[in-house]
């Protein structure tokens, strides 16, 4: 479901919202409250299909992922991924056609959604807006670098992960930060020592200013000691997913 923008808006940014793994676009609405205001919002929702690290079970999934804690090594289904990365671009195509800039652009998405929103980024033919990966992980391996188009290098990231995350490690933060800015990409890796395998308002709202910097800006690494006070969920526990 998108948001109408508001009408004085000069110009409307767009932002696609990728869930994590077993949860729905739906559940994830409340997200668009938080952050980004006068935006328009797309929640698309994942597939259903067997899973692998649970047991084979169905459940809304862009993507296998065979174990856990999640890390840069872990097996995924790449055909899978290939597919959710098609939708991604398609829904992005249509709002660039209707007249939408692609430098209004934005793709971000927790865990599971983390890693697509990257790949879908990684694999567009322009430069977009921005990415950001919430509690995520590189969803391919290194030989993926020979994929990424030029102009798609060009693309703003930010990552976020919790040091307390136990289900997708720092590490794979880590990593991922270190393929992006290895193949040149400016990519802003953001650390809160307390923040557990969650999504919390204040990550939405450093992500708003974030996208507000200028480029010189957006490549650092910045590590906050505590949590702030604010830290609670924004969607409930649904969003506290894979």
């Amino acid at each position: 479901m998108e948001k109408p923008a508001a009408a004085t808006a000069a110009r409307s940014r767009f932002v696609v919202w990728l869930h994590g793994l077993g949860d729905s676009g739906r559940a994830n609405e409340p997200v668009a409250g938080y952050a980004f205001a006068g935006a328009r919002w797309a929640f698309p929702t994942a597939p259903t299909a067997p899973v692998t690290c649970n047991r084979g079970a169905r459940m809304p999934s862009w993507f296998d992922i065979h174990d856990t804690p999640i890390t840069s090594k872990s097996v995924r289904g790449e055909e899978d991924l290939l597919r959710s990365v098609q939708g991604v671009h398609e829904m992005i195509d249509r709002e660039i056609s209707a007249g939408t800039s692609p430098e209004d652009v934005f793709v971000f998405g927790l865990s599971q959604g983390g890693a697509l929103s990257i790949a879908s980024v990684l694999l567009y033919p322009k430069t977009l807006g921005g990415c950001a990966v919430f509690s995520g992980f590189l969803p391919f391996a290194s030989s993926f670098a020979s994929r990424v188009t030029a102009e798609a290098k060009k693309t703003p990231v930010l990552w976020i992960h919790g040091r307390a995350d136990f289900l997708v490690p720092i590490e794979a933060g880590q990593d991922g930060t270190k393929f992006l800015r290895g193949i040149g990409m400016s990519c802003e890796f953001k650390v809160y020592d307390e923040l557990g395998h969650e999504l919390a308002p204040y990550e939405l709202e450093y992500c708003e200013r974030w996208a507000g910097k200028g480029s010189s800006e957006q490549e650092r690494e910045g590590v906050e000691r505590g949590v702030p006070r604010s830290k609670h969920s924004c969607c409930g526990f649904r969003i506290f997913s894979r």
